[in-house]
């Protein structure tokens, strides 16, 4: 009989945190995006996945327009290859530029003259900061609010008009996506449909249709529609009166490295809605308001909350069990927080509350 352990534990293999690839495009390519919410802890989710982590990696495949951080799937930015952008954007953007558009009310007469006041701004010169922008902007005589310039940008990334340039000192700019997606893929709804539907269950796996439903701001209707077509190169089994859908394959068997140190944002949380608690077989932890914590998962399964504090030469974890850990548990959060620091470039320090 499967079990939420199991689940969890495959979870991690199909995620590549027991798995890892070569570098951050094949994360993100895999994965078909990435919450990137927060920069600096979303940069060690990708780079966690990968075998040797770096933090160039990510940058140079941003830099280069490999990958883009764009809001696509959720109202958030995300990490997605340049070859899914396109395809995906015009599949979910539009359930979810409503939540979008409705904060930008007070400004909607003002809205098409403000796009194209982007658009001219950026073809003079890509690569913009938000200030940039901002000033640039308030110089053609649109003053915004920093909230209104953020929503603006984020519409603008709905519709495909802009989308992030190549950093510079780790800030994250702006560009036009037709200059950094010269030829988008694209697909039809239906086929669009199955291969979120292929490459989610694949990557995020054993999973359900609400998972999906969540994680793309898609209908379960569409869901099931796209599923009717992917289901033919998927496995799935029953488990806790759910059907859960993953990639063919035996179970993999315990995970190595053992234990993960993650932002709550960080896909093996928030990838999921529906069958989330899977990281939490035993019940350990309160289903009620999140807390702005991460995660110290062992063997895929929830242990404790943790902070990450970074300092001039060292970064603390502040780790705090949920239940009392065994030996060979806190070695493995050890030497979770050593791959952490050395990415970072300092000294781990771990800390148990």
């Amino acid at each position: 009989m499967t079990t939420d352990r199991e689940i969890a534990r495959r979870r991690l293999h199909a995620q590549l945190l027991a798995a890892p690839v070569e570098d951050a495009e094949q994360v993100v390519r895999t994965l078909l995006a990435v919450q990137a919410e927060n920069p600096s802890q979303s940069a060690w989710a990708v780079a966690a996945r990968t075998a040797s982590p770096r933090q160039d990696d990510l940058g140079g495949a941003l830099a280069s327009g490999r990958v883009l951080r764009t809001h696509v799937l959720r109202p958030t930015w995300h990490y997605v290859h340049a070859d899914d952008a396109a395809w995906l954007l015009e599949l979910t953007a539009p359930r979810v530029l409503p939540v979008v558009d409705q904060q930008l009310r007070p400004i909607a007469d003002r809205l098409p003259a403000l796009a194209a006041a982007v658009d001219e701004t950026l073809g003079e010169a890509s690569d913009r900061t938000r200030a940039e922008l901002a000033t640039a902007l308030a110089d053609r005589g649109h003053e915004l609010t920093g909230q209104q310039l953020m929503l603006l940008l984020a519409r603008l990334e709905l519709h495909a008009l802009v989308c992030s340039g190549a950093p510079r000192d780790g800030e994250h700019t702006y560009a036009r996506f037709a200059d950094r997606v010269p030829e988008p893929r694209r697909l039809d709804r239906d086929e669009a449909l199955a291969e979120l539907a292929q490459r989610y269950f694949a990557s995020h796996g054993p999973a359900t249709e609400r998972d999906l439903a969540y994680w793309a701001t898609l209908t379960l209707t569409d869901v099931r529609r796209g599923l009717a077509t992917a289901s033919a190169s998927l496995a799935s089994f029953e488990h806790d009166g759910r059907t859960f859908w993953h990639a063919p394959g035996e179970d993999p068997g315990p995970a190595s490295p053992p234990a993960h140190l993650l932002q709550l944002l960080d896909e093996m949380y928030r990838g999921y809605q529906d069958s989330r608690w899977v990281l939490d077989a035993d019940g350990l932890v309160s289903r009620g308001r999140e807390t702005a914590m991460g995660m110290a998962l062992v063997d895929g399964q929830l242990v404790a909350g943790m902070k990450r504090s970074v300092g001039a030469t060292a970064v603390t974890f502040d780790v705090r069990p949920h239940r009392t850990l065994a030996a060979s548990e806190r070695d493995a959060i050890e030497e979770a927080a050593a791959r952490y620091a050395a990415f970072l470039g300092l000294a781990p320090v771990v800390v148990e509350g």
